[in-house]
């Protein structure tokens, strides 16, 4: 769709703003499917197959296996430039590395693709975490399981991810300690004697 003016090629409906905006369209599509197709096969599970263990939670557990994968391991990296891992040390204490692109590649992650990432990783884990209160409250423990295990799965990512945006917690107990440290001096001005 391109169109001519005066010899010039000029693209209709801002067609070179979209590709470049979407430098990862795979990582983008699986990113949202896997959390979709989990939840949808939750819902739905019971019009496919009356046989709990067999179908439903299998097909479940798998794709809540893939989607933590395939959010841990390569989205992360492609769409926002963060990367988060656990190394077990030689003496056997668990090590949590926090990474993130450095600045001088920022300009390597788009808008579109971090925004989707953060929709993905922020919404998904809700609808889980809703299953748990939804299934509590029915009584439904043979579906509480399953519900567990996905949200446990999607706020490990959701935390793992945060931690990373905030420099592995470092920044963050520095706005901490900052929005604390303003809360406790605005309180001392309000409570502080006027002078006669």
């Amino acid at each position: 769709m391109i169109r001519q003016d005066s010899g010039s090629e000029v693209p209709l409906f801002c067609e070179d703003e979209i590709k470049s905006n979407i430098k990862h369209p795979l990582a983008c599509f699986f990113h949202l499917f896997f959390r979709t197709s989990a939840i949808l096969l939750y819902l739905f599970c019971e019009v496919f197959s009356r046989r709990f263990i067999v179908i439903s939670m299998v097909a479940i557990v798998v794709i809540l296996s893939c989607d933590f994968w395939t959010v841990k391991n390569v989205t992360g990296r492609l769409l926002v430039g963060l990367r988060w891992c656990n190394q077990i040390q030689a003496n056997g204490l668990s090590h949590w590395i926090f990474e993130s692109r450095p600045d001088t590649n920022r300009n390597v992650v788009s808008n579109s693709e971090s925004q989707i990432f953060w929709f993905g990783l922020t919404v998904f884990p809700l609808f889980w975490v809703f299953f748990v209160f939804s299934c509590l409250f029915a009584f439904n423990i043979k579906w509480l399981v399953l519900v567990v295990l996905g949200a446990v799965l999607q706020l490990a990512n959701l935390y793992a991810y945060v931690r990373c945006k905030m420099g592995g917690g470092s920044k963050l107990k520095k706005i901490a300690t900052n929005y604390f440290g303003l809360k406790l001096l605005k309180k001392t001005e309000v409570n502080k004697p006027e002078e006669l």
